[in-house]
């Protein structure tokens, strides 16, 4: 495991542990150097008996914008066959260290989470998030298809027509709308995430962690089958998608907005 990721920052306050997506520059974009240190972190704290809860989220005024999707595309020695396969690894190995958690795994969403960093969080036990931020999954607008996990968590958490007009109808989800579905716990205004929210936080810190660890696995007992088939078939359907004209074409677009902005 990397002893200092790149664009991961990492702090240690009494049991609780905070990884912050580090990425300002790219509005916290996640490329694939960070998906594997997300996934060493989060089983790396797994394994730390000084850890008892976990809490992501991300710096400045953005939780994450999603995959960083040039420098996925940017390696020219390498196929687009070779670029997805090792993308669809780190991406299903990344998702498996979210819903292998054991412990306490909180998400402070303090901004816009677009794309696998909204389907990622939705896999945190607990939710807080900044009352202007939202959820956004563009993966029809790009012509790709759901992923981490979401075609299994959305249905469940917020019914099957909404979840259906975020994953199929690129719906942004705000705050407030996030909160009245049962999403996310409670809403903060920005300034209250250090005043408010951190030292609560800190207090789950010193909850008996057996105690979380067994109510966590009695929680989870009927579904883990179930993410570990949808994180597979959705990391075979975003094979099958990246493959398409009707994806490439999309993503250029994209790209080609993006770089005039």
């Amino acid at each position: 495991m990397s002893s200092k990721p790149a664009h991961l920052l990492i702090e240690q306050f009494g049991t609780v542990r905070r990884i912050t997506i580090n990425n300002k520059r790219k509005k916290n974009a996640i490329n694939l150097t960070t998906y594997g240190d997300l996934a060493d972190q989060l089983n790396a704290a797994d394994r730390d008996d000084g850890v008892h809860v976990v809490v992501l989220t991300g710096a400045g005024d953005f939780y994450s914008s999603g995959n960083d999707i040039r420098a996925l595309m940017a390696n020219p020695e390498q196929s687009v066959e070779q670029k997805m396969k090792r993308s669809n690894d780190h991406l299903s190995r990344m998702v498996r260290a979210f819903y292998s958690f054991g412990k306490l795994l909180i998400g402070v969403i303090n901004g816009p989470a677009i794309g696998i960093s909204a389907t990622t969080a939705m896999l945190c036990d607990v939710l807080y998030m900044e009352e202007r931020a939202y959820f956004y999954t563009p993966f029809t607008a790009l012509g790709l298809c759901a992923e981490g996990c979401s075609s299994y968590t959305f249905p469940r958490l917020m019914g099957r027509s909404k979840a259906a007009e975020m994953l199929l109808l690129n719906h942004r989800m705000t705050a407030p709308e996030a909160l009245r579905f049962n999403v996310v716990a409670e809403l903060y205004k920005q300034e209250e995430f250090e005043t408010k929210l951190w030292p609560r936080i800190l207090r789950y810190g010193e909850l008996p962690i057996g105690s979380i660890r067994a109510s966590k696995q009695l929680m989870a007992r009927f579904e883990r089958d179930d993410l570990e088939e949808a994180n597979k078939r959705e990391v075979e359907a975003l094979s099958k998608r990246w493959h398409t004209d009707e994806a490439m074409n999309a993503i250029i677009n994209f790209m080609s907005r993006k770089s005039k902005m």
